[in-house]
């Protein structure tokens, strides 16, 4: 089977590129988190560096613990021996989907990570699309009649995969939405795979994200890591909350088995880390706090040049992404560019002025449309002095280097506006 780089870091990789031959960039397309490892985790690190034994497969007994009392202060009782660890996010997800087996219900917009893992376990995705405002969640009605239409046919589907806060729009969807699909999940027998991985990183701290496990507890599997509340990416840890169900315990000793031929187990230094980091310490929620903040601020400051450009785009609520639509530039842009879909329209601006940004058909199956998923987490800053400064300050867009790559968007997109403007003067006086 020929699999392709991911796009994330395949755009990574041609930024890089750009970088080495000197060439400016604006970086909008990986979705790493962009800040400095916090001292107390260093130490950590350090500490636990002498531990060089495998360790269980499913993780040490102090990081499940941890992590059970993690989710336990969200409103998610966790069993600790219900708790797996893996080196990341994604390898926990490919674990559970060779354990589940089946084809999965993926939302669409949704992770371009969901789809390429179920096709490597030899299953097939079914889009559903999401509700405006309801980005991570597919819609629980489309889903009831696209499972039992593939059931049909003769498909066999087993779960429904969603993400909240979500990636690639940065919505949060409703409690309604999602025990709406808790309850269509229940009826056809799916079970849910909820990527909470954003889950701290909510723009306004009133905003509540709702788990699946709060609605249909037997049936939802929870992931989460580090690499985005901690900018842990590196560091590759994740961790894995099973139900605690017949169900659960048939997946746990699924996911153990392919974890021990695939990883073994985490790297031990990192579990130690780990552990300290799901216990929350007060240095450590204080870290998470400013994080948000200014994941938050400078979201919003790309949001809203974005609109003034003529860009159509939803409320980013968490993380640090949005979901522009162009397709009001569409005839300016095919007329003067030959371009008509996302991925031309990602293509013109890596080259024409090294914006790197992600087509929205990496995140939509292949539908290919005039919209784009773009993140601000790697404008913080080149060195950690910038980003510890952009940390600590009460506007971060008001930085020199912050700003100067936001004073870059408006050029960018001015330009682009301006070839648009003319179009429309055009037709007026037609």
């Amino acid at each position: 089977m020929s699999v392709p780089v991911s796009p994330t870091l395949a755009l990574d990789e041609a930024l890089a590129d750009k970088r080495r031959h000197g060439l400016p960039v604006l970086p909008l397309g990986f979705g790493e988190a962009g800040l400095p490892v916090h001292p107390a985790l260093r130490e950590a690190l350090a500490i636990g560096s002498s531990r060089n034994a495998y360790g269980p497969v499913a993780g040490t007994p102090e990081l499940r613990e941890a992590a059970a009392g993690y989710w336990g202060r969200r409103g998610l009782p966790t069993d600790w021996d219900l708790v797996v660890a893996g080196p990341g996010s994604k390898p926990l997800l490919y674990g559970l989907l060779l354990a589940l087996g089946g084809d999965i219900v993926a939302p669409s917009p949704g992770w371009v990570s969901y789809r390429a893992q179920a096709r490597l376990t030899g299953h097939r995705p079914i889009h559903v699309p999401t509700a405006p405002g309801q980005g991570g969640v597919p819609q629980p009605e489309l889903v009831a009649e696209a499972v039992r239409a593939a059931r049909a046919a003769g498909r066999t589907v087993r779960s429904v995969v969603v993400t909240t806060p979500d990636n690639p729009t940065g919505d949060v969807p409703s409690r309604a939405t999602v025990q709406r699909l808790a309850d269509v999940a229940r009826d056809l027998d799916l079970a849910i795979v909820s990527n909470e991985i954003y889950r701290d990183l909510v723009h306004d701290p009133s905003t509540f994200v709702h788990s699946p496990a709060e609605f249909a507890p037997e049936r939802t599997i929870v992931t989460t890591g580090l690499s985005k509340s901690l900018a842990l990416c590196g560091w590759r840890l994740g961790v894995m909350r099973l139900p605690d169900s017949p169900l659960g315990r048939s997946l746990l000793a699924d996911v153990l088995g392919v974890a021990s031929e695939i990883w073994s187990s985490p790297a031990a230094p990192v579990q130690y880390a780990a552990a300290y980091a799901f216990g929350e310490p007060e240095e450590l929620t204080e870290r998470v706090e400013r994080s948000r903040r200014l994941h938050g601020a400078v979201v919003r400051a790309v949001a809203d040049r974005l609109r003034r450009a003529g860009a159509v785009l939803p409320t980013p609520r968490a993380g640090f992404y949005l979901y522009p639509d162009f397709s009001g530039w569409g005839e300016f842009l095919e007329r003067d560019h030959g371009i008509a879909t996302g991925r031309q329209l990602t293509a013109h601006l890596l080259g024409a002025y090294g914006l790197g940004g992600l087509p929205a058909a990496d995140f939509e199956g292949g539908h290919d449309t005039l919209r784009l998923r773009l993140s601000t987490s790697l404008l913080y800053g080149d060195t950690d002095v910038q980003r510890y400064a952009a940390l600590a300050a009460d506007d971060p867009t008001r930085l020199p280097w912050i700003r100067a790559h936001l004073d870059r968007l408006d050029e960018i997109l001015g330009d682009l506006a301006r070839h648009a403007d003319a179009v429309q003067d055009q037709r007026l006086a037609g």
